[in-house]
């Protein structure tokens, strides 16, 4: 059998968290993404540009090992002036930084950050998808 047309990419992220509004205020307010859709007090979609974001609220209930697990969730950026301009204004914002920016062997430049819940969030020049 062959493989279908190819997909459209990795634009929906689904996190549980612990603190709804605070990981909201995170991603609307310092992300620059915006509500599309909010159907209950326990559940946001967010979106920005070709990217939707689910943040549903973590249940008392939920087992935290049980669970699957995420390393991270990317932003992609245009350039590699723009990882070091996300990187001053995070810093500035107090978001925890896990590492500064640094440029990888394949041309990439990224630095990682934490949201409000410890998601680790990567801010990333990637040549193949973002000079497209």
């Amino acid at each position: 059998m062959q493989r279908p047309e190819a997909t459209r990419g990795l634009r929906h992220v689904a996190l549980y968290v612990k603190d709804l509004a605070a990981c909201e205020q995170f991603y609307c307010e310092l992300m620059g993404m915006h509500v599309e859709w909010r159907p209950d007090a326990d559940n946001v979609y967010l979106s920005g540009g070709n990217d939707n974001l689910a943040l549903h609220k973590a249940s008392e209930l939920l087992d935290v090992n049980a669970v699957q697990k995420l390393d991270h969730i990317g932003f992609i950026l245009a350039t590699p002036r723009h990882v070091d301009d996300w990187f001053v204004f995070l810093q500035a914002q107090g978001v925890e930084i896990r590492n500064p920016p640094r440029t990888h062997r394949d041309g990439a430049r990224s630095f990682y950050c934490y949201d409000p819940d410890k998601t680790v969030v990567q801010m990333i020049y990637h040549p193949p998808i973002s000079d497209k």
